[in-house]
């Protein structure tokens, strides 16, 4: 069998079963604080991508439910590929009223951007939403491309001519990319955008050829039948995207998720942190949430929180270290 050797395995496993008793707040902290004004609810991504629309899914539950006594408003900070935000998060410091939505460049980013200053393992870990996942697509109007195959195929004869876009530059999907490179020996022009929503309408008006969206990114396009996936880079086939096969099935050991958190700044109050571990532990139980789970392709079977994940974080970060040196920096960030 072919193989990257690039896949990220065992995620889970890194944390164990189970939660700790940080996992779990106590009754009387959470009667004793609650937020007294508005929580920051930071994005580190732009507008209409995964993040985004989690964030604000989350936001609208939270209204809802009339789970927090003060709104929660999110905010986008997209800039130096998350460096803004999370450069806002750790000049928060013991602020309990700002939060953070990430993605994996909650990682990337501090590890290539050597002079940013953040240590992400500093951040206080509330819970893990979601492990989201990656497809690649190309738009509906490519007939030559049906398959694997055929997309390594095009991307050859293309050459540097072929565009794949994607959330930002030394991120999830210029990592993705960069694996698909160095295993089938092409190399494309990436193309890096502030948010995958505007990836995946740059896919639909042809100025990109193909992407690695997030299936939340590319539902309502594919839905309309205007875009299609071609692989999917989990380890087993998606509910949601049955006939679709995975790159391990083809023959090559590709596999990459994003995971998909919630942390607050250095130095949080203990008694906020349990009392957002209670109020996400409520969201990530609710139907709405497993519903949008199944449906957007987001691997929701465990819930992780306070010091698991931590040590998800911190067995991530090395993971991540040792994902960037194996294909090279520069070959993520397009220098």
């Amino acid at each position: 069998m072919k193989s990257a050797r690039l896949s990220i395995l065992g995620i889970s496993a890194a944390v164990g079963l189970g939660m700790t008793a940080t996992a779990m707040a106590p009754q009387s902290a959470m009667a004793e604080w609650a937020p007294r004004k508005p929580v920051e609810f930071i994005i580190m991504a732009g507008t209409g991508g995964g993040a985004d629309q989690i964030a604000r899914l989350l936001q609208g539950l939270i209204e809802k439910k009339e789970l927090s006594p003060r709104p929660f408003i999110p905010i986008n900070k997209p800039g130096g590929s998350g460096a803004e935000a999370l450069r806002y998060l750790k000049d928060k410091a013991g602020d309990d009223h700002t939060l953070l939505v990430t993605l994996n460049s909650f990682y990337t980013t501090p590890i290539i951007q050597e002079n940013l200053g953040v240590d992400p393992l500093s951040f206080t870990p509330i819970g893990r939403m979601a492990l989201d996942t990656f497809l690649l697509w190309v738009n509906s109007e490519r007939k030559d491309i049906t398959d694997l195959d055929s997309y390594v195929a095009a991307v050859k004869a293309a050459g540097k001519d072929w565009k794949v876009g994607g959330t930002g530059s030394g991120q999830e999907d210029s990592i993705l990319t960069a694996m698909m490179e160095n295993e089938f020996k092409y190399d494309v022009t990436y193309i890096p955008f502030p948010g995958g929503g505007t990836v995946a309408k740059n896919l639909i008006g042809n100025h990109i050829d193909s992407t690695v969206n997030n299936p939340a990114e590319q539902g309502e396009f594919y839905r309309a039948g205007q875009s299609k996936p071609i692989v999917q880079f989990t380890d087993e086939r998606m509910d949601a995207y049955p006939d679709v096969p995975t790159a391990k099935e083809l023959g090559y050991d590709i596999e990459y998720y994003m995971q998909r958190s919630i942390n607050g700044p250095p130095g949080m109050s203990a008694e906020a942190r349990d009392w957002y571990i209670d109020l996400f532990h409520k969201l990530y139980t609710s139907d709405e949430w497993q519903k949008f789970c199944v449906e957007d392709g987001l691997d929701c079977t465990e819930w992780v929180a306070g010091d698991d994940l931590a040590a998800f974080h911190k067995a991530q970060l090395a993971r991540h270290e040792a994902l960037i040196a194996s294909v090279g920096a520069d070959a993520i960030t397009g220098q």
